[in-house]
């Protein structure tokens, strides 16, 4: 349930993090002229949307890398668990003859 929640909230950030650097201007281009007109300033004020745009983005990723690192995490553990192996217990039945019996118990025969 934890492995679901995480990769949602990974995934719901990398595609916020694609639409931050989309909408993210050059340093040269301006909110004013994409919408036509020759204004220096941005539709976010005289400052621009730079910094707040780029603080965000730089939120953002460090979600995305910490989500990145609990999904390893969690993945790591689920694997290492899939990895003890049970070997099924051998089941004791009645053994009648003696050379069976020191087969058994490790010992070998030795012929005369």
């Amino acid at each position: 349930m934890m492995y679901q929640f995480i990769l949602l909230i990974h995934v719901f950030i990398g595609v916020f993090i694609i639409a931050l650097v989309l909408v993210q201007q050059g340093k040269g281009a301006t909110m004013g002229a994409a919408f036509g007109s020759g204004a220096s300033q941005t539709v976010f004020g005289s400052r621009g949307s730079g910094s707040f745009l780029f603080r965000v983005t730089i939120g953002c990723a460090a979600i995305f890398f910490f989500t990145s690192m609990g999904l390893n995490s969690l993945t790591m553990h689920a694997y290492k668990q899939e990895k003890v192996i049970n070997l099924p217990v051998p089941m004791t039945s009645p053994v009648s003859a003696p050379a069976q019996d020191k087969a058994l118990s490790g010992e070998i025969p030795v012929r005369k």
